[in-house]
């Protein structure tokens, strides 16, 4: 009996022992995930969709060494239609992502509480799209058309509330265009940045009618983090909003230089419609507010104004204060 205990205790010893190497070897692995080169921190960003000229300041900051500078290694991942940012970075994945405005607030009401830091677009750049010489002063006056439209998208659910649209004729966004060049009457979602380039590609002149004509114009291209996250981490989100304002800003001086870098980084979009939407996203990232208060700027008034479009929508069962879901705190004075 005495050997047995003895063997007993020496086999809890082993096991001790194992338990603690497991421990330490978990704890270093872990450290490795959140620091980089000593000195720096190690963070995981998701775009909000596959890399484009939307991300040129993200793509600055990482090719002028912005993010080295600011002591951050940061890996960047694309989105896609398969990609959540919002998913990703609430469950720990991530700790930083792009998302729209709205998108944020819909989260909120499932209980994910997350806090825009930085806007990358003052406006929305997304559009009804028409043949050329069949567009509409006034959104009702596409009642009697085809529209084809991405079911669920939240600003078609605002013009159906806001607008007599009884007569549409509302077909599934497929992503192709044949329907719409077959029919000169139609009408597509689109973004100005993107569509009416390629279309013209196809010789089929375009006009567009921006969503914002409506009242309804949510900052687009949010970066964003958890309310946890934030709270734990503010050194590390200040260094962050620094090198996303830098590169936005170095962005607008050298666009085009870094316009190449993206066309290196993506295999799907030829260069002049990266150009395209270099040029045609300006006043959405530079514009607006961002002229006199500098790039990522937010106001309580938009945010609250959003926060009560959504909620007349149904799509929040309650109101929250605006200060919850932004921080103007990491941009520049």
């Amino acid at each position: 009996m005495g050997d047995r205990k003895r063997i007993n205790g020496f086999a809890l010893i082993i096991c001790g022992m194992m338990v603690f190497l497991l421990i330490a070897c978990s704890e270093e692995g872990s450290s490795k995930t959140t620091s980089g080169e000593e000195g720096t921190d190690s963070v995981k960003l998701i775009l909000n969709w596959f890399t484009k000229a939307q991300h040129g300041g993200i793509y600055a900051a990482e090719e002028q060494g912005v993010f080295s500078e600011n002591e951050l290694d940061v890996s960047i991942q694309q989105g896609g239609s398969q990609v959540s940012p919002i998913q990703l970075v609430s469950s720990g994945t991530a700790e930083f992502g792009l998302a729209h405005a709205d998108q944020l607030v819909t989260a909120r009401n499932e209980g994910i509480e997350l806090v825009a830091v930085a806007a990358t677009m003052q406006g929305s750049p997304q559009a009804l799209m028409f043949h050329k010489g069949k567009g509409v002063k006034d959104f009702n006056e596409m009642n009697g058309r085809k529209v084809f439209i991405q079911p669920g998208i939240v600003y078609w659910d605002y013009l159906q509330n806001n607008y007599e649209l009884s007569e549409v004729e509302e077909l599934a966004y497929s992503g192709q265009h044949s329907n719409f060049i077959n029919d000169p009457d139609s009408v597509s979602q689109a973004f100005v940045t993107s569509e009416p380039f390629f279309l013209k590609q196809e010789g089929i002149k375009t006009q567009t009618k921006l969503i914002s004509d409506s009242g309804y114009d949510p900052y687009n291209i949010v970066l964003f983090v958890t309310k946890d996250y934030l709270e734990e981490n503010k050194e590390i989100v200040q260094r962050m909003v620094t090198s996303f304002v830098k590169g936005w800003n170095y962005y607008k001086e050298s666009p085009d230089e870094i316009t190449e870098v993206i066309h290196n980084e993506t295999e799907d979009l030829s260069l002049e419609a990266l150009q395209f939407e270099q040029e045609s996203q300006e006043e959405f990232v530079f514009g607006s507010d961002a002229a006199e208060h500098g790039v990522g700027y937010m106001t309580e008034e938009r945010w609250s104004t959003l926060i009560d479009q959504l909620y007349e929508l149904e799509l929040l069962d309650e109101k929250f204060d605006a200060n919850d879901i932004f921080t103007t705190e990491f941009l520049p004075e």
